[in-house]
């Protein structure tokens, strides 16, 4: 209450008011301009933050992708349960089957993945209406990823690609020739391979690669420079043979099964008890070919300082459509360069 006789203005209430509350702000405008700014950085309701995904899990859960996946692969082919269809023909008119076991092993490699990280972008050979949100990841990192390579390799989700090719060598597949097998994952950054996994159901092995960190694979001792041992498709070969007569002369073409089998015999792999592995050389495709057939090679040569280009020697980007044109080229422990120079592509090129 004012005192007797005084009178207090409402007009200069407002103004003192207006003042006081102008003099708080100049003085503690800073703090809640920076308290403000913490709290929205901590709401994802108010900012879009980017997120990330540690690159080991993502290879733990790859293994294990390409593991439960080969684990259907197998049992199908054991029970004789394929129930083959065709998805048509390719460009080289090759049958191009489909198989329970494709279906099994998409589902089982493309859910575990996705349920896991549900921001990523996962492309698969496959595509199918089923849909199966009880895969989980194990968690399990293995022992030999764990001592290879550290946590917190964190990158941004939206520079990622993922391939999934749930059975590579599906004509083989149905010909009970099963060593040619392999489900692979790969995973691509900004276009380029970093983390690749080879898995042959049949055989048991899993062959990994995390670029710039390390491999359980090894490259062999040595290469034969002359003649050479290159390793081609038998089902979609298109000219490659006398192509490669043209490049090197009286070379040993090996005509076999998949991408990732073909891959693996540039390395040292172990003994197979049911059937030998092909060692080759060089592995060559001068037709049209996907990337989820060739990422996750692509990944396991550059982790062990080989190289897989197109025929013109460019390197393929693992982002964007799934079709390579261009052909490659695969080796490791060779001279690339020199290898591309005798390509017939390259020869006439350099004429003119």
């Amino acid at each position: 209450m004012a005192p007797m006789g005084i009178r207090l203005s409402p007009l200069g209430v407002a103004v003192f008011c207006l003042l006081g509350v102008g003099v708080i702000y100049h003085l503690y405008a800073g703090v809640i301009s920076s308290r403000l700014a913490a709290f929205r950085s901590q709401s994802p309701l108010l900012t879009q933050q980017r997120r990330t995904v540690d690159l080991r899990d993502l290879l733990a859960v790859s293994v294990e992708a390409a593991e439960l996946g080969g684990k259907e692969v197998k049992k199908v082919r054991e029970e004789n349960a394929l129930q083959e269809k065709s998805k048509g023909k390719t460009r080289e008119g090759a049958n191009d089957p489909l198989t329970m076991g494709d279906l099994q092993s998409h589902r089982k490699m493309y859910y575990l993945l996705k349920n896991t990280f549900p921001e990523v972008r996962v492309n698969s050979e496959e595509h199918d209406n089923v849909v199966d949100n009880s895969l989980t990841w194990s968690q399990n990192i293995p022992l030999e990823i764990r001592e290879k390579i550290k946590g917190g390799k964190e990158v941004p989700v939206e520079g990622i690609t993922v391939w999934i090719d749930p059975l590579d060598a599906t004509q083989e597949y149905t010909e009970s020739l099963v060593k040619y097998v392999t489900t692979m994952v790969c995973v691509a950054v900004d276009g380029k391979p970093v983390i690749g996994v080879i898995h042959q159901p049949f055989t048991g092995l899993t062959a990994w690669a995390f670029v710039g960190y390390g491999s359980n694979m090894h490259p062999r001792s040595s290469y034969s420079g002359s003649p050479k041992k290159v390793i081609v498709s038998r089902s979609h070969s298109g000219q490659v043979k006398s192509y490669i007569h043209s490049a090197f002369g009286n070379s040993t073409i090996i005509e076999a099964g998949g991408a990732g089998y073909k891959v693996l015999s540039l390395l040292d792999t172990p003994a197979s008890d049911t059937s030998p592995a092909d060692q080759a050389d060089v592995y060559i495709h001068i037709t049209i070919i996907k990337k989820w057939d060739i990422c996750a090679g692509a990944a396991l040569l550059k982790a062990l300082g080989g190289q897989m280009t197109t025929l013109k020697g460019e390197d393929i980007d693992y982002s964007g459509a799934p079709v390579n044109e261009g052909g490659l080229v695969a080796s490791v422990g060779m001279d690339h360069k020199a290898l591309l120079e005798r390509l017939p592509t390259n020869r006439d090129h350099d004429k003119h």
